[in-house]
């Protein structure tokens, strides 16, 4: 933690305050050294994020002190910007916390990447990784709307039963039991049409042998793969998931939600019809104190939070 003097804006760039800061898992990608979709951070410099902040100063002719926007300000109390990227918000529309979430960008990466990539039709199976978190929960609920069936996969008993009871999901499994893949076997009677991936690892493989034929698989992360500093152990899987892939003719695809920031407004304006519906609910773990980053984000890493996990930096005056 470093304490420095709060910065002076600059002709044509606004000081904004830090109320909530979102913590995500592609964060620890940009840790890493290596060609990536986005460059890492340097050593040194302040930690990426996105941030709901006030603006306290401004030299900004289209921002006014005590506007609230969506920026990103990244891991700390005050940021400078020159505005390009940010949005601001309304808190009479929505809580200010869910442009971080639900109307943000988890919300639109579950939206995007399940209805452009995963082309969900009624009837079909839709299997969603890390079910309770920020993407999966929003996955699994637009899913229900389309009238797929949708089963979650999560990490413990109370991961699932707030998948099922509070987001609708029809069934979910716990990766963690013994008997994990032959739950996820019986409760995919009719195979998996669309797997929406977060997580990687164990869980992939067991998802390989469902897949139907034509089925999609939106990549969205590979969390378990974010700490590795080397190959897997084991035997190599490629070939049997490269035969299924042929066979089976499905379709992989890897997206950032960026991909898609042209339809930024279809998302925001049905997203939140279905929640003024009460079709789409949410919960946030927000956790006070921007020095409990850290030991927030390992725990994010682990699967310790449930639904979307906040940083409250500050005081939030809406509430």
């Amino acid at each position: 933690m470093i304490s420095e003097p709060i910065p002076e804006p600059g002709e044509g760039e606004i000081v904004c305050r830090t109320i909530y800061l979102s913590l995500d898992p592609y964060m620890r990608g940009r840790m890493n050294e290596g060609k990536s979709y986005a460059a890492p951070v340097a050593i040194g410099e302040t930690m990426c994020g996105g941030t709901v902040s006030q603006v306290v100063k401004s030299c900004h002719p289209e921002f006014a002190r005590d506007d609230f926007i969506l920026t990103y300000g990244g891991w700390q109390e005050y940021a400078v910007t020159d505005g390009k990227g940010a949005r601001k918000l309304d808190p009479a529309q929505a809580p200010l916390s869910t442009a971080l979430g639900v109307l943000g960008m988890p919300g639109m990466t579950a939206y995007m990447g399940l209805l452009e990539i995963g082309l969900p039709q009624r009837g079909e199976t839709v299997v969603v990784a890390a079910a309770s978190g920020a993407v999966g929960g929003n996955v699994g609920q637009i899913a229900g709307l389309k009238g797929c069936r949708v089963v979650g996969i999560a990490g413990s008993r109370e991961k699932c039963e707030f998948a099922i009871n509070e987001m609708g999901f029809d069934a979910c499994v716990n990766h963690k039991d013994a008997d994990f893949r032959d739950r996820l076997k019986s409760v995919c009677p009719d195979g998996i049409d669309v797997y929406f991936e977060n997580v990687g690892g164990m869980v992939f493989e067991s998802i390989i042998p469902l897949l139907n034929f034509q089925s999609r698989i939106p990549v969205c992360g590979l969390i378990a793969h974010y700490n590795d500093t080397g190959l897997a152990t084991g035997p190599n899987l490629l070939p049997k998931l490269m035969r299924v892939v042929l066979t089976q003719r499905v379709t992989i695809r890897g997206f950032i939600v960026s991909d898609f920031a042209h339809k930024q407004g279809d998302f925001l304006r049905d997203m939140s019809q279905w929640i003024g519906a009460g079709k789409i609910s949410y919960r946030e773990d927000i956790v006070a104190g921007l020095d409990n980053a850290v030991d927030a984000f390992q725990g994010l890493l682990e699967g310790s939070n449930l639904g979307k996990l906040l940083i409250q930096v500050s005081a939030d005056p809406t509430r």
